[in-house]
């Protein structure tokens, strides 16, 4: 990672990898099973002007199988984006199945959730499926505990990340040295846990920071709790982050949220909300957010957005995208999921710019009271 420059904590960067160089900060586009719901592939990313796509561990795994991605030749010979990648761990996914899972100091053992197959992620399961994925950037498995938790579990669960970080470093360090392994180059993120004990967030990512690792994250957050438990969490840990590594916090999310997090020193991000709340007509603009379901937008011969370039705002107006939508047309969802992507890809790139000619700090000032808003 280059810092280029740093406006109080904001860090204007680039990170380099074995797929190309990322601008940032940067937001990454989800791809969950390797598509982005609503029906984008890896041209409509292009388009948008997406720098890297994450996909998941957990789903690859189970659909269509990351052997069978491997022999296909990895992630970007199957999908067709050829841009960096990154994989989570499949640790969230599998967290999540509360009743579903059982955790040792092995891993975890957990049912499908499509049809209760009992399977078995570790450490080296983990790193063994994102290897056969080929991505760019594998995430170390953790235990993302639930929020809130008690002191002493977090307790105990950031030291069980810990070793099983360990167990990632040295399992993908064979991997890659393995002849059948598509990605030799693969790097390899921590992840910082701790729930919202300051004492935990800072000695656990003091911790993973001595570890030489390509990028550390934070996470565990945005799950629930208020905006500002998860701005303090950041201010916490950041002065213990590598200064020489990119930095990930994980699953954010709104625009002004990835604002805040920018200028507290962060660089990488990754959420489902623009798509997800494309899918169901809620689009985000440069004077705030817009319910194109509203009978108001019937007859509004206007783009979702006057300023915004993207192909839907060239294109189509509020009331035929309505009109989609109220007559569950596909296209209603494909066309609002462009626009949201774009609009958070051209977020980042405003953001970039700021910086390089100085004006990040107004920029801060004036799309943090707006962003968020309902139109």
């Amino acid at each position: 990672m280059k810092v280029f420059k740093k406006i109080g904590y904001a860090r204007r960067g680039e990170f380099e990898t074995v797929h190309g160089t990322v601008q940032t900060p940067a937001f990454m586009n989800v791809a969950t099973c390797g598509a982005i719901k609503g029906g984008l592939d890896a041209g409509d990313l292009r388009e948008v002007g997406c720098q890297v796509m994450l996909c998941n561990t957990y789903h690859m795994h189970l659909r269509p199988g990351d052997k069978l991605v491997h022999e296909l030749g990895g992630l970007h010979k199957f999908t067709g984006w050829r841009g960096p990648i990154l994989t989570d761990s499949g640790g969230f996914q599998v967290f999540s199945l509360a009743n579903l899972r059982k955790i040792t100091e092995e891993g975890v053992k957990f049912a499908s959730h499509i049809d209760g197959t009992r399977l078995f992620i570790g450490p080296e399961e983990s790193m063994q499926i994102q290897s056969n994925l080929a991505s760019t950037i594998a995430m170390a498995f953790d235990e993302c505990v639930e929020n809130p938790a008690d002191h002493a579990y977090s307790a105990a669960s950031c030291a069980r990340t810990t070793r099983w970080l360990e167990r990632c470093q040295k399992e993908m360090a064979r991997l890659n040295s393995l002849p059948e392994t598509i990605n030799k180059q693969q790097l390899l993120f921590g992840i910082n846990q701790g729930c919202v004990y300051d004492d935990l967030r800072v000695a656990h990512m003091k911790e993973i920071a001595t570890m030489g690792l390509d990028g550390y994250a934070i996470g565990g957050l945005a799950v629930g709790e208020p905006t500002e438990v998860m701005y303090h969490v950041i201010e916490q840990v950041e002065p213990y982050m590598p200064t020489d590594k990119i930095r990930y916090l994980m699953g954010v999310g709104t625009p002004v949220n990835i604002l805040e997090a920018v200028h507290r020193g962060v660089d990488l991000f990754d959420c489902v909300m623009p798509p997800r709340n494309a899918r169901h007509g809620h689009v985000f603009t440069w004077a705030g957010r817009r319910n194109l379901n509203n009978e108001k937008y019937a007859k509004d011969t206007a783009p979702i957005d006057e300023t915004c370039t993207c192909p839907t705002c060239r294109n189509h107006s509020r009331a035929y995208i309505r009109h989609l939508f109220k007559a569950n047309e596909m296209l209603a969802m494909r066309l609002c999921v462009v626009h949201n992507l774009h609009f958070y890809n051209t977020l980042m790139e405003r953001i970039r710019e700021s910086m390089d000619d100085g004006t990040w700090e107004q920029f801060y000032d004036q799309y943090r009271q707006i962003l968020d808003t309902r139109i």
